[in-house]
């Protein structure tokens, strides 16, 4: 944090990169190729780049030391904290764009401060992270969920509205695992109905996905649209397995039970995702505390939490298009 605070941030007051040596990466976010920030039109981005995604992440991460040195009594809560708001102000002001679609954040800032104008699949990890305002985030859900960005078998990395779409391309409109799973449960903390439909949705495309692929997903797949496509088309050069495509199934289990453990608190609390993508689920030999659990969440959204563990509440909420309904034990 304190590197954050005192360096991270550069004179646009995001943090950004680039390649001063002339032999690294163009790009230094998780998009690493080339060609993958651009702007609408096909041009690419100039460095030095601030990506929306990295300031969501540093926004969380701020946040989360807060509630660290408010724990264990130290001083340093409040810093993190204003300087989180004011990113999230600076942020507001930079990165929001409009198109005939609405209001969603650019992918990037360039070197003049310019917003990178693409609908990417970045402003998916911007949700949960606090960044956003809840109308903010309401605004991303429904970017994320358009036919421009779920292709049916997960989520685009580039909208097909852009110049630059190529459904093969490895940044620009093909379909990462990881990517999407980190979206899905961005969209799981989000809370809201329609947030959960889009998360539904990218999850049951996902499983239809993956039987194609013997049910080990690869780093990425053809973005081609689903109604289009009778199976996802294979990216020519993709690990399978690979790792954060195989770490993608447990956050998906982890966005569908909506665990959220706070030991010190006392509590544990379980809100599941409805719609359910995949039926009823079963997830045993979790822990926490050091105590053994199991969690059962039926097909219309009801939780069992058993053993209870010793000395939590355990509060579960079933969320629905109506709302949600809560109840503890």
């Amino acid at each position: 944090m304190d590197w954050l605070v005192r360096y991270g941030t550069t004179a646009n007051g995001f943090v950004s990169y680039r390649d001063d040596s002339g032999a690294g990466l163009a790009n230094q976010g998780w998009k690493d190729s080339g060609d993958s920030v651009q702007f609408g039109d096909g041009r690419l981005a100039e460095p030095p780049i601030a990506l929306c995604e990295v300031q969501g992440y540093a926004h969380a991460a701020a946040l989360h030391a807060a509630a660290l040195f408010d724990a264990f009594g130290l001083a340093g809560g409040e810093r993190c904290r204003a300087w989180a708001a004011e990113l999230a102000d600076r942020f507001r002001a930079a990165f929001w764009v409009s198109d005939p679609h609405g209001d969603y954040p650019a992918i990037a800032l360039d070197a003049h401060g310019s917003p990178v104008d693409t609908v990417t699949s970045n402003i998916g990890h911007l949700l949960g992270t606090g960044l956003l305002t809840a109308d903010e985030e309401r605004s991303v859900v429904a970017r994320l969920g358009a036919p421009d960005m779920d292709c049916g078998y997960g989520l685009r990395t580039m909208s097909s509205r852009s110049r630059g779409f190529n459904p093969l391309a490895y940044h620009g409109g093909s379909v990462w695992t990881h990517d999407t799973a980190i979206t899905i449960a961005g969209l799981a903390r989000v809370g809201d109905p329609a947030a959960a439909l889009v998360a539904s949705s990218l999850i049951e495309g996902l499983l239809a996905a993956a039987a194609t692929f013997e049910f080990r997903l690869p780093e990425l797949f053809g973005g081609y649209a689903r109604d289009d496509s009778p199976a996802p088309v294979p990216y020519p050069a993709a690990c399978r397995p690979q790792a954060w495509a195989a770490a993608a199934s447990i956050a998906i289990v982890s966005a569908r039970l909506g665990l959220a453990a706070d030991v010190p608190g006392g509590t544990l609390g379980v809100t599941p995702l409805r719609p359910s993508a995949a039926g009823a689920l079963d997830v045993r030999g979790l822990r926490i505390g050091g105590q053994p659990f199991d969690v059962a969440v039926a097909a219309d959204g009801r939780v069992a939490v058993s053993p209870t563990p010793s000395g939590l509440q355990v509060r579960t909420s079933r969320r629905t298009s109506a709302g949600t309904s809560s109840q503890d034990w």
